[in-house]
């Protein structure tokens, strides 16, 4: 089984306008194409011809039964509406988790804005993803997305479940403390690479994910998660093949974590 954790419906061809139904339908293409079992599509922080909406996601996923959300939210611009709507999703069990973009947007992970944001995935229990490391936009500023900023926040809210995306890339091993020393930390393999992996950058982040397991321990806090469209899934799944790891420790990466983290109800997936 291989469950995506980090996937969008965004239209990165900005210079063209694609409907959602033909981003769905691109991603489902290639899941089949690549016998990956479930995703989780994360919304964005901006909403745009080219970014759709949480709503508009959950409408468009709702007869999917191998498809689940994470609300993307913007720090600079949610308001009273965005968490009302969250919180009547996350009532009625129509989102996964919360997602957070610090270096897109300026903020650091322990801004206490976001307290009534984290409150709420505790009390429901939905793990919140934060984008961390490199930013594909050049206008990005990094100084807010490195990793060591979720040890704070998972020093103060030790309920909250935390997932550091693309395993805080190109500060792995900075990232690889943090899982370590807390519990409630976990960390996606996400964007990696744009496209396609080459043989030299394939061997390298080989030795740097390989690495992290040595340190961190058994991989019960890895997910896999690919970011499709920005990275190619059939190249993905050939570079997890690459890692020098036992079967066991391969599904708590590629499945297992994510089913139990995520709380996927494996009985219901049908491609």
């Amino acid at each position: 089984m291989i469950i995506d954790v980090h996937t969008h419906i965004n239209n990165y061809h900005e210079d063209r306008v694609s409907s959602l139904d033909d981003c769905l339908n691109g991603l489902t293409d290639n899941m089949i194409e690549n016998k990956v079992d479930y995703a989780l599509v994360l919304s964005s922080y901006k909403v745009n011809e080219h970014r759709p909406s949480t709503k508009q996601v959950v409408e468009a996923i709702r007869d999917r039964n191998n498809l689940g959300v994470v609300s993307g939210i913007s720090y600079l611009h949610y308001d009273h509406r965005d968490v009302r709507e969250i919180s009547e999703y996350l009532e009625d069990g129509l989102i996964k988790g919360l997602k957070f973009y610090p270096g897109y947007e300026p903020f650091y992970p322990n801004d206490i804005r976001l307290k009534l944001m984290y409150e709420m995935a505790v009390e429901y229990d939905v793990p919140v993803m934060f984008h961390s490391g490199d930013t594909y936009a050049p206008t990005g500023k990094v100084k807010y997305s490195h990793p060591l900023h979720i040890d704070d926040l998972a020093v103060d809210y030790p309920d909250m479940k935390i997932v550091i995306c693309h395993v805080g890339n190109p500060w792995i091993k900075d990232c690889m403390e943090v899982v370590y020393k807390n519990k409630n930390v976990y960390a996606d393999i996400s964007g990696l690479v744009l496209g396609d992996f080459s043989e030299k950058f394939e061997r390298y982040m080989k030795k740097e994910i390989e690495e992290m397991i040595t340190f961190a321990g058994d991989p019960n806090y890895l997910l896999y998660g690919t970011d499709w469209p920005i990275s190619n899934m059939k190249s993905y799944l050939k570079f997890m093949n690459q890692l020098e790891l036992a079967d066991d420790k391969k599904e708590l990466i590629m499945w297992k974590n994510a089913a139990e983290l995520f709380k996927i109800d494996l009985s219901k997936i049908s491609l």
